[in-house]
């Protein structure tokens, strides 16, 4: 039996890869292809609203769709779904102002959210905190004004680095977010929350690094507390440092690679699980070497990865 919500965080938390499909844009938002999605053999589902179409009503029919053409075949309510918020992450202003997203995306019960092209650990707070709900404590600076000397008029103040400011997600949403999750409401404002930086949370927080300033800062993004994946996005990076239109692959050029095997060093030392693209022949070197979130959208990819970690729980 399931012992948790999110099927990717309980596969992460057991260091099993994880294993996606979806795309970036076009995807089919009905309840109809929900059903049909709830038997997917992979482990999250991708949602790209980068680039797809920002259809919130159709994110709520296709989470009810999920729900009704569930359990997964591995006991989980519905796999875990991941969307792509709009926004970039290029300054810190622009995603707190952008925040809006990230409660209408959450209020329809996925269990993350991706902030694409982060370039600083002001623009990962931003984030994080945006998803949080204010009651929830864990990785806020202690020395930050408390809520009652906020109310009192206290000095605003940043939080110092590796810390988080009070979280800004109202309630409202927990009425369509609970049902999709199974749980009652209460149980939602507790559970909802950014994975590792709760052991206990669902929530799970990625960010691509695929910029040249985004990588220059990838240390410190990744330094931010409930950041739980990341990925060195290489279309876009190739775009911008070297002017390739078409999708770099691996063996990447020396500059992608020197990108690359910086933000999977930034993620290792901060406890990041990296996503990358694999395939059936390189899979398990991939895994080996540290990858726990494989893209490429193959069955046979995971069918691969599945078998050489000796996945105990079902596809």
């Amino acid at each position: 039996m399931p012992s948790r919500i999110n099927m990717a965080i309980e596969l992460l938390g057991q260091d099993q890869a994880i294993y996606y499909t979806g795309h970036h844009t076009g995807h089919v938002l009905t309840h109809a292809q929900g059903r049909e999605d709830a038997q997917t053999w992979a482990d999250y589902i991708n949602i790209g609203m980068e680039h797809g179409a920002f259809d919130v009503a159709g994110l709520a029919e296709y989470m009810r769709g999920l729900v009704d053409g569930g359990p997964t075949r591995s006991g989980h309510r519905t796999p875990a779904v991941v969307v792509e918020a709009p926004v970039n992450g290029t300054d810190e202003a622009n995603v707190r102002h952008n925040a809006w997203q990230f409660r209408q995306i959450l209020g329809r019960g996925v269990h993350g959210v991706l902030l694409c092209q982060a370039e600083s650990a002001g623009v990962a707070r931003a984030f994080v905190e945006s998803c949080r709900y204010p009651h929830h404590r864990g990785g806020v600076d202690p020395a930050l004004p408390s809520p009652l000397d906020r109310m009192r008029g206290a000095a605003p103040a940043r939080p110092g680095r590796g810390m988080l400011g009070a979280g800004t997600r109202g309630r409202g949403s927990e009425p369509s977010a609970a049902p999709v999750w199974g749980v009652g409401e209460d149980e939602y404002f507790r559970r909802c929350e950014p994975w590792p930086l709760d052991p206990g949370g669902e929530l799970l927080l990625g960010v691509k690094i695929e910029s040249p300033e985004g990588v220059a800062r990838c240390e410190e993004i990744l330094a931010v507390p409930g950041i739980g994946f990341a990925e060195m996005g290489p279309g876009d990076l190739g775009l911008s440092l070297l002017g390739h239109t078409s999708l770099p692959s691996s063996p990447y050029p020396p500059e992608m690679r020197e990108a690359r095997d910086r933000v999977f060093a930034a993620c290792r030392a901060n406890g990041v699980a990296f996503l990358e693209a694999c395939t059936p022949d390189t899979v398990a070197a991939r895994i080996d070497e540290g990858v726990r979130v494989v893209a490429g959208g193959r069955e046979d990819t995971a069918r691969a990865g599945r078998a050489h970690q000796r996945r105990p729980m079902p596809a």
